[in-house]
């Protein structure tokens, strides 16, 4: 299991350990190789830029673990900016079977979000360079750092990479599959399985009387919206938020100056778990294509019913009236209107509870997910033969 660090940890970081644990639980030897993109602060930038499209030492890397450890199957979480896609050269030489997961919009943008000054931006998808992505900034308002993505992912398409490297693509959501098709991957080699939770934190009992935000705190995540729900003045249920991210300061102001907004900061996964059970309703304001959406199933684990915007692969994850609610992204009223919905009844709001732990345990607790890996895994090695 192979996995680049982000500097702000987030939902990939925890997949990443979800899935390497859930293999190692289910009493498969697995190997974890990571690094951090801390470290990019002691490569300098041309260094970086070189690593990003191809490095040599995770291609050494990768190809001694597999023979050392006798390696089937390498399945990358993410590559970007150090790993680099040497490390599928590496892995399907050495004989391994090579999996990628698709858990953002990297290999098709910039940024990786498909979200560009406040709104959602699909002009590099399907074009065999990112051009755009550079004219705009995408990656950090930087021209030189976004050449080095956008060279990275010509690169490789030039050269075949994704096409003869990569035995099968992981899709989190059938959303995201379909924007890897439009962006030129064959259909027959993107597979989709959801995220897990493992292992199970237990069902909560919602008795905390409080919607909950758990996430990055960035423009895209829906955090101003979020705010402006609350600031409105018409919701009586307090507000927790838990997370980090660029907008701190803007939350911070905002729970100084509304005592129905409480800042949390970051916690540990069992604490914000804890809060999860307790919560009344989990709300996810996303504004751009979520891929997934991996803390909506931590509350179905929790039982915790969620209002979701209308976005990506939020929408395959709830079912409305039965999981929680949909609403319209950017639109305080219509948020306003989904939570007293869901919150209004006890009654519905206990059978919501019970739907949402159901819900979990078909689709997203370990066993199940085990199931669809090992399914994913043998396709691999059908499709290699």
């Amino acid at each position: 299991m192979v996995h680049n660090h982000y500097q702000q940890p987030g939902g990939e970081d925890e997949s990443f350990l979800a899935e390497s644990g859930l293999l190692s639980a289910s009493g498969h030897n697995v190997v974890r190789y990571t690094v951090h993109s801390n470290e990019v602060q002691n490569l300098g930038v041309l260094r970086t830029a070189a690593y990003t499209i191809w490095n040599p030492y995770s291609f050494r890397k990768i190809t001694q673990l597999i023979k050392d450890n006798q390696i089937q199957v390498v399945h990358f979480q993410n590559t970007f900016p150090l790993i680099s896609p040497a490390a599928y050269y590496a892995a399907h030489k050495a004989g391994a079977v090579v999996i990628q997961a698709l858990r953002n919009y990297r290999m098709t943008c910039v940024n990786g979000l498909l979200y560009r000054d406040g709104n959602v931006c699909e002009l590099c998808v399907g074009r065999f360079a990112p051009t755009p992505g550079i004219l705009h900034r995408c990656y950090r308002g930087s021209v030189a750092g976004s050449a080095v993505v956008a060279g990275m992912v010509s690169t490789h398409k030039l050269i075949g990479t994704y096409r003869r490297q990569v035995d099968l693509f992981v899709a989190t959501s059938e959303f995201v599959r379909q924007k890897y098709i439009e962006a030129g991957i064959e259909a027959a080699q993107i597979v989709v399985k959801p995220n897990v939770v493992a292992p199970d934190p237990g069902v909560g009992d919602g008795k905390g009387g409080y919607a909950l935000y758990v996430g990055r705190l960035t423009d895209e995540k829906g955090i101003r919206t979020l705010l402006k729900t609350w600031e409105l003045g018409r919701l009586t249920l307090p507000l927790k938020i838990v997370g980090e991210g660029p907008l701190k300061s803007e939350v911070e102001q905002a729970a100084a100056r509304n005592i129905g907004i409480q800042y949390l900061g970051p916690l540990s996964l069992t604490e914000t778990h804890t809060l999860m059970g307790d919560a009344k309703v989990l709300v996810v304001p996303s504004e751009w294509h979520e891929p997934f959406g991996r803390v909506l199933i931590e509350a179905f684990a929790k039982g915790t019913p969620v209002v979701a915007a209308r976005m990506g692969g939020l929408i395959e994850l709830v079912t409305v009236g039965q999981t929680g609610e949909l609403f319209r992204p950017g639109d305080s009223e219509d948020l306003i209107e989904k939570i007293v919905m869901l919150t209004a009844s006890p009654d519905h709001l206990a059978k919501l509870r019970q739907n949402c732990r159901e819900a979990y345990l078909n689709l997203y607790a370990p066993e199940r997910n085990h199931e669809l890996l090992m399914n994913i895994y043998q396709e691999a090695f059908q499709r290699r033969a």
